[in-house]
C-alpha cells in the first residue's frame, strides 16, 4: 500500500490512466484526460510522468507485476504436480486475458516492442520517448520474470514425472507460453468463424487444454531424465 504523498499520487494516476486507457484507448487518451480525471492539473501530471509513453509504460510494468502474481500464486500451490500448474496457468491466463484486458494488451503490445528492440535496425522504430522512459528501463529487468517461474513449473513437472522426461524446461516453457497467448488471440476469430467452420469456444478451451497436456505427457511412462533433448513434437 502506498504511504507517502508521492506514492498516493502515482497510484491514483496509474489507476485512472488504466481507467481511461481501458474505455477510451491508448490513442484516444491524453495527458490532459488523465490530469483532469484525477483532479490535478496537467503540469503536476507531467511531475510524475514525464509523457504518456512513460505512463504507459509504468502500466504496462503493471500489467506485469500482475501476471507475475498469477504464475507466483500457482508455482507455490503445494501439492500440485508441473503438469496440473501449467494447466492452472492456460486457465488462469485466459480469464486475465478476458477480465483485465488493457493490461493484457499491454503486454502484448510490449512484446512487439521488445521484437523490434532485439533486432538491429529495429531501435530506430520504437517511439524515442518509450526508450528514455524509466519505466521500459525497469520492464527490462523484469519482463522474463513470468518466464522463469514457468520454466520451474516445466522442471518441477519432469522431476515429479507428471511431463515427459526428455523436453527442455525453456524451450518447452515458451513453447506452450506461445500456444496459450495464440489461444487467446484466436478466440475473437474462432468466435466470429463458427458457422464456416466446425469449431466453438464451447468445445475448443477443453479440447485446448487435453491437446496441451498429452502433449506434455507424452504416450510414455515418465521414467529417469537422461541428457537426450528433442522437440515437443
Amino acid at each position: 500500500m502506498p504511504n507517502t504523498a508521492r506514492e498516493k499520487k502515482t497510484k491514483l494516476i496509474l489507476d485512472v490512466a488504466i481507467k481511461l486507457f481501458t474505455e477510451k484507448g491508448y490513442a484516444a487518451t491524453t495527458m490532459e484526460d488523465v490530469a483532469k480525471t484525477a483532479g490535478i492539473s496537467k503540469g503536476l501530471s507531467y511531475f510524475y510522468f514525464k509523457n504518456k509513453e512513460d505512463l504507459y509504460m509504468a502500466v504496462t510494468k503493471k500489467a506485469f507485476d500482475e501476471l507475475k502474481s498469477i504464475f507466483r500464486e500457482i508455482f507455490k500451490q503445494k501439492g500440485r504436480s508441473g503438469l496440473e500448474m501449467l494447466t492452472d496457468l492456460a486457465s488462469a491466463y485466459i480469464v486475465f486475458a478476458k477480465s483485465h484486458h488493457m493490461y493484457n494488451d499491454a503486454i502484448l503490445n510490449f512484446m512487439g516492442i521488445m521484437q523490434l528492440y532485439t533486432q538491429e535496425q529495429g531501435r530506430d522504430k520504437i517511439h524515442p520517448l518509450i526508450l528514455e522512459s524509466e519505466h521500459f528501463q525497469k520492464l527490462l529487468d523484469i519482463h522474463h520474470d513470468c518466464g522463469k517461474l514457468g520454466i520451474q513449473m516445466v522442471s518441477h513437472g519432469i522431476k515429479d514425472g507428471s511431463i515427459r522426461p526428455e523436453l527442455q524446461p525453456e524451450i518447452t516453457f515458451y513453447t506452450v507460453w506461445s500456444m496459450i497467448i495464440g489461444y487467446e488471440r484466436l478466440t475473437g476469430p474462432v468466435a466470429y468463424e463458427e458457422k464456416e467452420i466446425k469449431i466453438h469456444l464451447d468445445n475448443w478451451k477443453p479440447g485446448f487444454i487435453k491437446l496441451l497436456q498429452d502433449m506434455l505427457k507424452g504416450t510414455i511412462q515418465a521414467q529417469k531424465p537422461q541428457v537426450v533433448q528433442t522437440s515437443l513434437f
